[in-house]
């Protein structure tokens, strides 16, 4: 069928132009991408790697593929069989098995001989069919609708996790698309943008994707760690945060970005970073405002292995931060996110319209981005300075939005396809100032970036 494959495609432009579209929204270009049942090559142009090789056990795929396409690498091979990867320049970023789990006689096999040419920071990207599709799938290549070839494997959602999991994977994320794989005038594209994307609707989509990394089995090594602290009129919390901070790894820095306070707290900064010359602190005032200014600044301004912030109103405690340190150096976490929303908190420490909001938005995000957020506005993210360096790269993607830091930070995270994990937290009431959220300005705030997030996050 490697004459016709092209054709076939082109008969269904829409239906393969949207699953390129969605791919390319999960695998950034210039990636190192390995293709598993690369057919005739298209997906992997589509993604325009900067390494970028197919395996296909069909001689004549494979011919097809170099001709089109010759700037990409292709090899004939079986994926089940070990000596298909032996020449492989291993480590790729992504390595992707769009439809190729339909004709594997043995998944598992597959998965063990990627776990070879893969590293800690491989992603692995599983495209197929919904199981739920299955008559529809059959019908359309009975009516010579679809291409022709031989039985498929029908693995549900959770048969692919499962079997992900036995691999020694974690499975990131999962997602659904395309309710209606037909153009039909723009009336199928307005369609998946729309109602395609609300909750119960997605899970109908006919194409299935599912988002895992090699699982952590050692510690990473990391060394340093900066805290990032925000602060604007916090002048009595500044001493207590620096004598609260715990002794979180051997090397910890601590950054106070001042934010034009009007109550002494950048002299206050000074003073106690005078008074405690046993503690690597230092001070920068921002020239823009608000928190998500001040934490790019202090990101900027970072040295360690991972960057944290912690809120300078103390309500969630610096004592917490060495759990942040220990789960990302033990792998199991890409971003730690702290949530308040677990244990019950102090009185006066949240007020209930605002506990409201938080829910609310827990649960939108966790839709939206298809990882589970029990709390998207604590302060208090941990990530590693790589990631956030390749957050930043990206950061053209959504733009300088999120006058808050946090959504930039769960936005970015999410694009990378990084693993989420969220660290609770005991949330206290205030010892010194007040509260610098407007609950009706920044919830407008609020809103504008959750629609934001659903055109670029949902409707890629």
């Amino acid at each position: 069928m490697a004459n016709e494959r092209d054709t076939w495609i082109d008969r269904n432009r829409y239906f393969h132009e949207s699953d390129w579209e969605y791919m390319r929204h999960l695998v950034p270009a210039g990636s190192r991408v390995l293709d598993i049942g690369c057919g005739t090559g298209r997906l992997l142009a589509a993604l325009e790697p900067s390494t970028g090789v197919g395996i296909d056990v069909s001689e004549n795929m494979v011919e097809t593929a170099r001709s089109a396409f010759p700037h990409l690498q292709f090899h004939v091979g079986d994926a089940q069989r070990l000596e298909a990867f032996d020449s492989l320049d291993a480590p790729f970023d992504y390595v992707i098995l769009s439809d190729t789990i339909g004709y594997l006689d043995d998944f598992q096999a597959v998965l063990d001989n990627v776990r070879r040419v893969s590293d800690s920071r491989t992603r692995l990207i599983v495209a197929y069919y919904s199981v739920l599709w299955r008559p529809i799938v059959r019908l359309a290549g009975h009516m010579s609708m679809m291409m022709p070839g031989p039985k498929r494997n029908w693995l549900s959602r959770r048969d692919i996790a499962d079997i992900v999991t036995l691999a020694d994977f974690d499975v990131i994320r999962h997602d659904c698309r395309q309710i209606l794989p037909l153009r039909l005038f723009g009336v199928g594209q307005l369609f998946n943008r729309t109602l395609g994307r609300l909750p119960l609707f997605r899970s109908l989509g006919i194409r299935s994707y599912t988002v895992a990394r090699v699982r952590s089995e050692k510690p990473l090594g990391l060394k340093s760690i900066s805290v990032v602290i925000p602060a604007r009129n916090e002048k009595g919390n500044i001493e207590p945060a620096v004598e609260r901070i715990p002794p979180i790894c051997g090397d910890v820095e601590i950054i106070f970005v001042e934010g034009h306070s009007h109550d002494g707290t950048l002299d206050e900064i000074h003073r106690v970073m005078a008074s405690h010359p046993e503690r690597d602190i230092k001070c920068f005032v921002q020239e823009g405002e608000g928190k998500g200014d001040a934490v790019r600044l202090g990101f900027d301004k970072a040295r360690g292995d991972v960057l944290v912030i912690q809120d300078a109103d103390l309500t969630a405690p610096p004592e917490a931060l060495p759990r942040f340190f220990d789960l990302l150096n033990s792998g199991k976490a890409e971003f730690a996110n702290g949530s308040r929303l677990v244990y019950p908190m102090e009185r006066d420490a949240m007020r209930a319209l605002n506990y409201l909001a938080n829910k609310t938005f827990a649960v939108i995000l966790s839709w939206l981005l298809g990882q589970r957020l029990s709390d998207t506005l604590c302060g208090t993210k941990a990530l590693l300075r790589s990631d956030y360096e390749n957050i930043q790269r990206d950061r053209s993607y959504f733009g300088d939005f999120d006058p808050f830091g946090d959504f930039d930070l769960i936005f970015g995270a999410a694009k990378q396809n990084l693993k989420f994990v969220n660290v609770p937290l005991r949330y206290f009431a205030r010892d010194y100032g007040t509260t610098q959220i407007s609950r009706f300005r920044h919830g407008w705030y609020l809103l504008k970036m959750v629609v934001f997030s659903w055109r670029k996050l949902v409707r890629a």
